[in-house]
């Protein structure tokens, strides 16, 4: 077992060389435990306890995020960090996740708030469940992924028609405003729109 510890000093548990069945007796031992977070693909079994500047930032981009779609009209289905699988391949739970439209799975857009190295993995794991759309945010900046036929590719604007107008620079922005005031963030971000 590996232990690494991010920027925020929040565990994060490593084991390689498990099983599918070996994981979901891990999942199941979790089970009630809130704040923990567990993933799995190619043997690798990762369990992670995020820490308040994770879930600060994850919160605040939900909430700018769903403004956006309040204010243009857009019917949407928060699925938070729902866990999304495929049995004996993969198992992720996105730090939010939206479906555009009516909930489905897997969802159209996942977001990641990374404080440690991993997007490269991150991304084998959503493409291994279809997710259309991923985006992490690290050091204050977005970086987008689409799926195509051959994986993701590097994105500047969502491909998401719903999400295609959305201003990355601007959310940005109101997400590192939050840091001093989420009113603020908030009124920032709207009138932006």
């Amino acid at each position: 077992m590996t232990q690494v510890l991010s920027k925020t000093s929040a565990p994060r548990l490593v084991q390689h060389d498990r099983s599918w069945e070996q994981f979901k007796h891990i999942q199941k031992g979790f089970e009630g435990s809130p704040g923990v977070r567990l993933f799995y693909y190619e043997g690798t079994i990762e369990i992670l306890m995020p820490g308040l500047d994770h879930e600060f930032f994850k919160s605040v981009i939900g909430m700018l995020l769903e403004l956006f779609f309040l204010a243009k009209e857009i019917e949407f289905a928060p699925t938070g960090s729902v866990t999304q699988e495929r049995e004996n391949v993969v198992s992720a739970q996105a730090d939010e996740s939206y479906c555009i439209g009516q909930p489905k799975t897997p969802p159209d857009l996942s977001i990641e708030v990374i404080f440690t190295s991993g997007s490269a993995t991150k991304l084998q794991r959503y493409q291994a469940l279809g997710v259309p759309e991923v985006w992490f945010w690290e050091d204050g900046v977005f970086s987008l992924y689409h799926l195509r036929e051959h994986g993701y590719e590097r994105l500047e604007r969502s491909a998401i028609p719903a999400l295609a107008t959305l201003d990355l620079a601007h959310l940005s922005r109101c997400v590192l405003l939050a840091e001093t005031s989420r009113l603020e963030a908030a009124r920032a971000f709207r009138q932006g729109l």
